[in-house]
């Protein structure tokens, strides 16, 4: 049997804004001030929801895992230090950007921002990876899924709307076509109306209408939508 696994959407959307900011940058001429700017706050939102996704495994996961295995809880305590502290440089390095007048100055900041970028996303990648092979069987054992799906409940509803919808955002960018729709039955059948609603729109509004299509088509088991 297929055990829940809480990491794996989230995961996901996480590796897909990973993923499309490290094409992002490479596509940015750091001397257009247009594409620096839009290219850095596309950093500065790949920070802020690595760190709020540290924050809610900090707080809700890892003393899952505590209880058991608190040597392993440790340990993945301190590597979001490190990512903590990735995180600080490659902010710092957005902001020498920002500051940098003259072309050969500004491509210089670039640099340093894809470096930057470049270490915290394959330390990221390879910290995700960990979780899953790592964190993952430690919660099966100790843990059945109702109760792994109750944790995930609460960091669902410590998150605020606004963050809930960015994540969401990558989410959908991150997941195929049956796991957006399975997704979607599921707030269908359990979360508030004006949730699913919003969801439904996100959904619509990220995808292709194709992809959208055949969406809904696998909500209703094949059977056309109206």
């Amino acid at each position: 049997m297929q055990r829940y696994n809480m990491f794996h959407q989230v995961h996901k959307g996480l590796r897909a804004m990973l993923y499309e900011t490290a094409l992002c940058l490479q596509h940015t001429e750091f001397d257009d001030a247009v594409q620096a700017r839009e290219s850095l706050a596309q950093l500065q939102e790949v920070i802020y929801l690595f760190n709020k996704h540290a924050h809610s495994e900090d707080t809700y996961v890892f003393p899952a895992v505590e209880k058991f295995e608190p040597s392993v809880a440790d340990a993945f305590e301190q590597e979001h230090v490190k990512d903590h502290e990735l995180g600080e440089l490659l902010d710092q390095a957005i902001a020498a950007c920002e500051a940098a007048t003259g072309v050969a100055a500004r491509l210089e900041a670039g640099r340093h921002v894809q470096e930057a970028f470049i270490a915290f996303m394959l330390f990221n990648l390879e910290h995700m990876a960990k979780e899953e092979s790592v964190i993952n069987p430690i919660l099966h054992r100790y843990y059945q899924d109702h109760e792994l799906h109750a944790i995930t409940q609460q960091i669902v509803s410590a998150i605020v709307p606004e963050d809930m919808a960015r994540f969401s955002r990558w989410m959908i960018r991150g997941l195929h076509n049956a796991e957006i729709s399975q997704w979607l039955k599921e707030a269908e059948l359990h979360a508030p109306e004006p949730a699913f609603q919003q969801l439904f729109q996100s959904v619509e509004k990220e995808l292709s209408a194709v992809r959208f299509r055949q969406v809904l088509e696998k909500m209703t088991d094949g059977a056309m939508m109206a």
